[in-house]
Order: C-alpha cells, then sequence, then structure tokens
C-alpha cells in the first residue's frame, strides 16, 4: 500500500506505508536500508505499479513487490545497492507461452527500481 495523503483546507496530512515507516524507524537505529518499488507493469502482474519492499542491511524485510515470485533476487540485490550505494533496475517476466505451460492465463512482466536510502 502506498502513502496516502489528504488536501484538507489546504492543509495536507499525509500517512507513509508500511513499509516506508519500518524504512524510517530502521534508519533512526542506525541500520543501512534500501528500498525495492514497482515502477513499471505489464499483462498480468501480481503487484500494481508502487508496491514497495524495505530491506534493511542484515536482510530483514517488510513489503512485497511479486508476491513472492522473486522477492529473494530483489533483497538480494537491495542488499547490494546497500553495500555499493547505487540504483538499479531489475525487469522479470513471463512469457503467454510460458504461462500456458504452467496453467495460468496470460503472461507478464514487472519493472522494479532498487534505491539505497540515503540519510
Amino acid at each position: 500500500m502506498n502513502g496516502l495523503c489528504f488536501d484538507l483546507a489546504r492543509l495536507k496530512l499525509c500517512r507513509m506505508s508500511e513499509e516506508l515507516e519500518k524504512a524510517a524507524t530502521w534508519l533512526a537505529g542506525g541500520r543501512k536500508v534500501a528500498l525495492g518499488t514497482v515502477i513499471k507493469t505489464w499483462g498480468s502482474a501480481p503487484r500494481p505499479a508502487g508496491s514497495q519492499i524495505a530491506v534493511r542491511d542484515d536482510g530483514a524485510f517488510l513489503g512485497s513487490v511479486s508476491g513472492g515470485c522473486v522477492e529473494g533476487t530483489v533483497i538480494e540485490a537491495a542488499l547490494q545497492a546497500i553495500r555499493d550505494g547505487k540504483n538499479r533496475e531489475l525487469e522479470f517476466g513471463v512469457t503467454d507461452q510460458q504461462a500456458w505451460d504452467v496453467g495460468l492465463a496470460c503472461g507478464g512482466r514487472i519493472k522494479i527500481l532498487i534505491e539505497p536510502v540515503r540519510e
């Protein structure tokens, strides 16, 4: 779930997502963090654009970018981003034929941006 903002008579009230709140807590506790965000989907995708995962420097995480299908790879990429400070984009997909072969209606792709959080 993404953060929600409301503009009530020009007073902006915002609520951070659970993933961002946890990332902020980890950072406040001296931990390093990276965020993974679904930035684009094509076809059938398990999670919508904007879905996030927060990853702590010891591998603890909160959230989901794929419903579990590629989280392991995303977590490994997030840990590398924490170590080297570099953003990265990952893309995963299933062709329509691959989907049919395992009984799914159609294939799809997702693109995920991995960003180390800088204080």
